[in-house]
């Protein structure tokens, strides 16, 4: 195989930072099918924020060339002479939670359609085990009329982007990558390995990559649900969680995981992925989908305790005014994908409560169009009855809480991130 000539489909929060950094190396073409979404990029701008726009300006070239450099397009004729294909498309659940494959299944047509012989596919969406071999690879073989294995190959390194975080950013996070063939595994391997500083680790077989990946965020999920139980538990009994957690944390071995809204592209939906496929194969997951239960009931539940703590303060419930500080599904990150804060919206709502959101990070027609409610980039100058702190962004560290208040109001600290003179209770 000649240089490596990449194309990445899928420009979001793990496509663009993936692809501008391949192109400090190679020639990269990164294609979306959303033309707003190119025409962006090429202009050297990333609303999501996840590449820094002179970093971006820095690697973008004006035409799909052979040279370094990274060129957007929305057109399939742009990225017929690549021989790696690296896919980055969402996988998300639907409203049953039920794995939903479409955009990996047409990305996986859009390739087929231009891929050559032997080229190398190569899947980073999360999916469950085998679905990369029993779903994709059946797309690429129909669509482009070529034998897996033998015309073309393909290869599994699962995404570890993490939104918001400026710290770890793609090439310092490990890399898991793997392929159909050893000496195809060898070379993604390579790939990768080339522009990863942190390192990578060559899996045996693309469904060992698959679940890991899985297994990460289910991990993580679970450990979260077990400390929302001991919130609720711990609010019965009139002690603080927080302050259970630090003095646990001093042992050596105590995993230091906080209660709150578990939202996101991976942690509230990956575990979904692998319950599915357990019950296909005739097994209940009672602990994983018993974690999730227990996260996905957490915005009912505070905004339950938001509304005993206005009765407790005397305050009338039916068409009060709340503030909720914050939509999107974490802290400093525009990424409103999958946010549980809609859950605590939604149930406050059916109090009769007059709900007003303000976050100065989610973009305000998204939320619009996503969850069909209005999010305020400015501050509110009125006056509210409740204020409900549900993300801990920055800019509401220092945010003077008295002058959004009335005489009679609660602060309610889902995040536990306000000073403790500012707040009433806290999950």
């Amino acid at each position: 195989m000649n240089k490596p000539k990449i194309a990445i489909l899928g420009l979001g929060y793990v496509g663009l930072p993936l692809a501008r950094l391949f192109a400090t190396k190679y020639s990269v073409v990164g294609f979306d099918i959303n033309k707003e979404r190119v025409a962006e990029l090429m202009t050297g701008v990333d609303s999501t924020l996840e590449v820094e726009n002179e970093v971006l300006k820095s690697v973008l070239k004006d035409s799909p060339s052979n040279e370094n450099g990274l060129f957007c397009s929305t057109s399939l004729d742009d990225i017929k002479d690549c021989n790696y294909y690296v896919i980055t498309v969402p996988t998300p659940v639907d409203k049953n939670n039920r794995p939903v494959l479409t955009p990996l299944v047409k990305a996986s047509e859009a390739v087929g359609s231009v891929l050559g012989t032997g080229d190398i596919v190569i899947y980073e969406s999360t999916v469950y085990p085998g679905a990369t071999e029993d779903e994709c690879i059946p797309v690429l073989e129909k669509s482009s009329g070529l034998v897996f294995n033998k015309d073309f190959y393909a290869g599994y390194s699962p995404e570890r982007i993490n939104p918001g975080d400026k710290e770890h950013t793609v090439e310092k996070i490990l890399k898991v990558t793997s392929g159909s063939t050893p000496e195809i595994g060898e070379k993604v391997n390579d790939l990768y390995k080339s522009v990863i500083v942190a390192g990578t680790h060559l899996a045996p077989t693309i469904k060992v990559a698959e679940a890991a990946k899985v297994i990460e965020n289910s991990q993580r999920d679970i450990n979260i649900a077990f400390v929302n139980e001991l919130a609720k538990i711990f609010s019965l009994m009139d002690v603080n969680t927080h302050d259970v957690l630090a003095a646990a944390g001093t042992k050596w071995n105590f995993l230091p995981f906080k209660p709150g809204l578990v939202g996101g592209h991976c942690i509230g939906v990956d575990p979904y992925y692998l319950a599915q496929k357990a019950q296909e194969l005739g097994y209940n997951p009672e602990i994983i989908l018993a974690g999730r239960r227990v996260n996905d009931g957490m915005g009912a539940y505070v905004a339950s305790e938001v509304v005993k703590l206005m009765i407790s303060h005397d305050i009338r419930i039916k068409n009060a005014e709340l503030l909720i500080l914050g939509f999107t599904f974490k802290e400093n990150c525009p990424d409103v994908r999958n946010t549980r804060v809609i859950d605590v919206v939604k149930a406050l709502q059916e109090f009769n409560i007059n709900v007003t959101v303000h976050d100065p990070w989610a973009n305000e027609e998204e939320v619009m169009h996503e969850y069909g409610i209005t999010s305020n980039k400015e501050l509110p100058s009125n006056k509210f009855d409740a204020i409900v702190l549900t993300v801990a962004h920055n800019e509401f560290k220092d945010l003077d809480l008295n002058s959004l208040k009335k005489d009679n109001s609660v602060v309610y600290d889902v995040k536990n991130s306000l000073p403790e003179n500012q707040r009433d209770r806290g999950l």
